[in-house]
């Protein structure tokens, strides 16, 4: 190989400490609110759409008309 040129393995590794791919974070998919879903996150599926457990609420309202209030 010809000084100055090296992988670009070796590169990531010289730069950061290790590879990239090591610690990204894998894609899932998308839930039903449009967020994207990574490996690991909490979801929920309710009638065949998957939400992501954080956008519970907003689907109860948007989608399915709940209102949330306080018993009094």
């Amino acid at each position: 190989m010809p000084l100055g040129i090296e992988h670009p393995m070796v590169t990531e590794i010289n730069q950061l400490g290790y590879p990239k791919d090591v610690f990204q974070e894998k894609h899932w998919g998308v839930d039903i609110m449009g967020d994207e879903v990574m490996e690991g996150d909490s979801i929920i599926e309710i009638n065949g759409e998957i939400i992501l457990e954080s956008n519970l609420e907003d689907y109860l309202i948007e989608h399915l008309g709940a209102k949330f209030t306080l018993a009094t």
